[in-house]
C-alpha cells in the first residue's frame, strides 16, 4: 500500500494547487465569479484577478467584469478549476450586454410565472 506524502496531503486539501490559474467560484447568493486565483488565505478569502460575474438567464449570458476582486471566504459554495481547452459554455447559449441581461433579469423576477422564452421574445432580444 503507498502512502501520500504530507506534500500530496496539503496540495489536495488546499487551495494552493490553484494559484496563479483560472477559476470559478460559487457564491452563496448564486452569482458565479470567474478570475485567476492570485491569494487566499486560511479561512478562504480569495483574491481574484480579472474577475467578472457570469450572468445566465435562459440561454443568454453577459460577463460584467469586476477587475481585482476580493471574496470572503465564508461566501463561498465552490471552487473550480476552468479548464482553458475546452469551451466554457454551450454552443446555444448567447452573450448579450450588462444592460440587456439586466433588463431580462429584472423582468424574469417580476413576472415569475411567465415562461423566459416569452419574456425574451417580448423583449425581442
Amino acid at each position: 500500500m503507498s502512502w501520500a506524502s504530507l506534500e500530496d496531503i496539503f496540495l489536495s486539501t488546499s487551495l494552493a494547487s490553484y494559484l496563479d490559474k483560472k477559476l470559478l467560484v460559487l457564491l452563496r447568493d448564486g452569482r458565479k465569479l470567474l478570475g485567476i486565483l492570485r491569494s487566499f488565505d486560511q479561512f478562504a478569502n480569495a483574491v481574484l484577478e480579472g474577475a467578472c460575474e457570469r450572468v445566465i438567464v435562459g440561454d443568454l449570458y453577459c460577463d460584467i467584469p469586476l477587475g481585482l476582486y476580493v471574496i470572503r471566504g465564508e461566501n463561498v459554495v465552490l471552487i473550480g478549476e476552468l479548464d482553458l481547452e475546452r469551451e466554457e459554455l454551450p454552443p446555444h447559449m448567447t452573450r448579450v450586454s450588462a444592460a440587456d441581461i439586466r433588463r431580462v433579469s429584472c423582468t424574469v423576477r417580476r413576472f415569475p410565472f411567465f415562461g423566459k422564452i416569452a419574456i425574451l421574445e417580448k423583449l425581442s432580444i
